[in-house]
């Protein structure tokens, strides 16, 4: 039973005593799933991280990998470049006292990311859910949508999450609107969380309160990264920080934005939750993923579908 005290997300996790928090769609997204790792940390729970890399893994020395297509990144990990958002997230969370490993996967297809979840929860001793975080709201596409977003990374974590034996499977997205400069309309967004609430599957939303000690931890390590990884920070968490700090409108904190117009606001600052098993049986194509080996694989395969469309859904304007 769901209480208005409680948000549902945490109502499902109740009884959890070992959580994975996984980024979704590579690249900073990790981030995006501090707030609830550290509540649920507050919580009692262990809690581990881990997120699709965009890194070099494979550069890796050989040490650094604890199962196939698992690596293990420390703060003392080896990079190249600066771009390593879960080597800087790693140096963060030693920074502060905290358990500092985040566990990182490369990116392939649905097949051999399916194996490394399996494989990261057995050498974890086992987990009792995996909250996929996404930063963004593309992963709530279902695919006839006039626009996707970047929906590769996304849809290879929901297909790989959404089939592993284990007890709770949920999705958090934090960053309504930042999509919208790859296409994806928000009207759209609500409608398909409209249906999986109609299906039991959206669990509700909630803000992150700037005065709050998981919120100023929050700020705090994206701070860090845009300095961590200064030649390419995130455009979808400093976004994010802006909504969380109160700011509005076409905020400016990174060169990349240059040439674009940024709407700030405090949606951006909000987590829309659901189900991952009810989301992935929404989705149109996931199917045919299912045992894609390599990325270019489900970029071709949902190439495909989409020539098949008849026509996609047209975007829709807010009424107001």
């Amino acid at each position: 039973m769901f209480s208005l005290t409680e948000p549902p997300l945490f109502t499902r996790l109740r009884d959890a005593r070992r959580v994975l928090v996984a980024g979704a769609g590579g690249g900073f997204d990790v981030y995006a799933g501090l707030p609830l790792a550290f509540a649920l940390r507050t919580a009692g729970k262990e809690v581990h991280l881990a997120n699709l890399s965009f890194a070099d893994l494979f550069g890796l020395p050989t040490e650094a990998w604890v199962e196939p297509d698992v690596a293990a990144i420390t703060p003392d990990t080896p990079v190249r470049g600066d771009y390593f958002p879960e080597r800087a997230l790693a140096r963060w969370l030693a920074g502060r006292g905290l358990p500092s490993t985040v566990y990182a996967f490369p990116r392939t297809g649905v097949a051999p990311l399916r194996d490394a979840y399996r494989a990261l929860v057995g050498h974890l001793g086992g987990i009792d859910a995996v909250v996929l975080v996404d930063g963004g709201t593309d992963i709530l596409m279902r695919g006839d949508e006039h626009g996707l977003g970047t929906p590769e990374e996304d849809m290879a974590s929901l297909a790989a999450v959404a089939g592993l034996d284990v007890p709770e499977r949920l999705v958090a997205c934090l960053g309504f609107g930042v999509d919208a400069y790859h296409g994806v309309n928000h009207a759209l967004v609500l409608e398909n969380l409209a249906a999986l609430d109609r299906e039991g599957g959206y669990l509700g939303a909630f803000s992150i309160p700037r005065e709050s000690p998981e919120g100023a931890a929050y700020l705090d390590a994206v701070a860090h990264a845009q300095e961590a990884t200064a030649s390419h920070p995130s455009i979808v968490q400093g976004s994010v920080a802006a909504a969380v700090r109160g700011q509005f409108g076409d905020v400016r904190f990174t060169e990349r934005t240059k040439g674009g117009e940024l709407f700030v606001n405090p949606l951006m600052a909000m987590y829309f939750c659901v189900d991952a098993v009810a989301l992935a049986r929404r989705n149109l194509y996931l199917d045919r993923l299912a045992e894609t080996v390599l990325m270019r694989q489900i970029s071709s395969r949902i190439a495909e579908f989409r020539d098949e469309l008849p026509r996609p859904r047209p975007p829709r304007a807010f009424p107001h």
